[in-house]
């Protein structure tokens, strides 16, 4: 049999493995190039067509007519007698082509050989294709199915079965994940792991919030608004500084939206992560006054050289500047560059740590955070200094409720 086909169902290969035509025909040219040189010393007397709606390759011999015992080249030539047994119209001189049978000629191994290399050479495509098309997404976003979940990692499937990584060091704290869902991160980085192309995908780095605020917001997306600056603390706080090139438009404005209809979305991808936009700004004292929201600060003393901030803010306002489990003030510090030491602007000494209500909305109900406020219990130790009998007969809580609350508002001061 002269021609072979080297892969079944070529034609869906083809389209599944999105490599294009006249790559994929000089791959399995050069394979085979490769077999007859190692047969013959040189492929310079060979044509090689591969058919590319099927699969199929056929290999011609091109030999010069020459007279017979006038041989010199056995490559090149072929002698008058032998070509007429071919087909006996051909005259010296002329040029034979002949179908050479690739069963017969090479043999049934390196023919096995022949398609291994191909599928390893169409492999190294695949592996460089997928390389290069997720180097150039890194930053993006991307979305992927849940295919397995492990303890330190998920796999995700992008739409053309592209294996991607969630490393658990990625994902936000309570991301929970089943399988068969949508999940969406950026592409942070690419790498080769034991010559396998691995695709590592995050939903905790500042870009990821940085791409969903693009997609939420036209005037970023359009370069009228820039995104100086975001700080994390994945599914806590965090803080975004933009800025505005057209004066008409108030750029936090822009990024909230009407009723917050801009950022809801993005703070529920984000697990309710608490988002702070404020206005970027160079002055570093009205800066470090924006980065402390959403606490309301009295007086600031700067330090430029040491980079060091001292701030001070009515009692009512310290927790809400550290906020729960100093994440408000760290990320402060991140957005800012400066360390930031908080006091009681009528003492001058640090307060004794307390916690705003809202930052345990996560833990406790709207409605019972908004049933304490009414009593006058805004902060974590204001409730604490009540008994759970007075809580009761002051507010329309239940017992269970109460107990409840008190236990994790106790939790939360034990960690600090």
């Amino acid at each position: 049999m002269a021609r072979i086909n080297l892969i079944d169902s070529f034609q869906e290969f083809k389209e599944a493995e999105n490599i294009d035509r006249p790559t994929l025909m000089k791959v399995m040219e050069d394979v085979f190039k490769t077999l007859i040189r190692k047969k013959y010393g040189s492929d310079d007397q060979f044509d090689v067509i591969v058919n590319d709606q099927k699969g199929d390759l056929e290999i011609f011999r091109r030999r010069t007519i020459v007279d017979d015992g006038d041989i010199y080249n056995t490559l090149t030539e072929i002698e008058y007698s032998d070509a007429i047994k071919i087909e006996p119209d051909y005259a010296v001189g002329e040029e034979l082509y002949e179908e050479v049978d690739i069963q017969k000629e090479f043999g049934r191994r390196a023919i096995l050989a022949g398609k291994q290399t191909l599928a390893s050479r169409i492999n190294d495509l695949k592996k460089n294709l997928l390389i290069k098309k997720y180097e150039d997404r890194v930053g993006d976003i991307v979305s992927g199915e849940v295919y397995q979940v492990w303890k330190k990692e998920v796999l995700l499937l992008d739409e053309e079965g592209n294996e991607m990584i969630l490393p658990k060091s990625e994902q936000i704290p309570s991301d929970y994940f089943k399988k068969g869902e949508n999940v969406r991160g950026v592409v942070k980085k690419v790498e080769l792991k034991n010559s396998q192309a691995i695709i590592v995908v995050s939903r905790t780095s500042s870009s990821f919030l940085e791409k969903l605020l693009e997609i939420e917001v036209p005037e970023i997306f359009d370069g009228l608004i820039v995104v100086k600056k975001i700080v994390r603390d994945p599914g806590e706080r965090a803080k975004i500084a933009v800025e505005s090139f057209d004066d008409r438009i108030d750029p936090v404005g822009a990024c909230v939206g009407m009723k917050g209809s801009r950022i809801h979305g993005i703070v529920r991808e984000l697990k309710n992560e608490n988002i702070d936009v404020i206005n970027w700004t160079s002055n570093i004292q009205l800066l470090i006054q924006r980065s402390l929201t959403p606490a309301k600060i009295t007086s600031i003393d700067i330090n430029e050289e040491k980079k060091h901030a001292t701030v001070f803010l009515k009692p009512d306002q310290v927790s809400l500047a550290i906020g729960r489990r100093g994440v408000n003030i760290k990320l402060a510090c991140e957005l800012t560059g400066y360390e930031i030491d908080v006091f009681r602007d009528n003492e001058g000494e640090v307060d004794e740590f307390d916690i705003d209500l809202e930052e345990f909305s996560d833990e406790i109900e709207p409605w019972v955070i908004e049933a304490l406020k009414k009593v006058g219990c805004d902060t974590a130790r204001s409730v604490l200094d009540l008994t759970a009998e007075e809580l009761e007969r002051r507010t329309d809580l239940e017992k269970e409720t109460i107990e409840d609350v008190r236990r994790i508002l106790k939790e939360e001061f034990e960690k600090e």
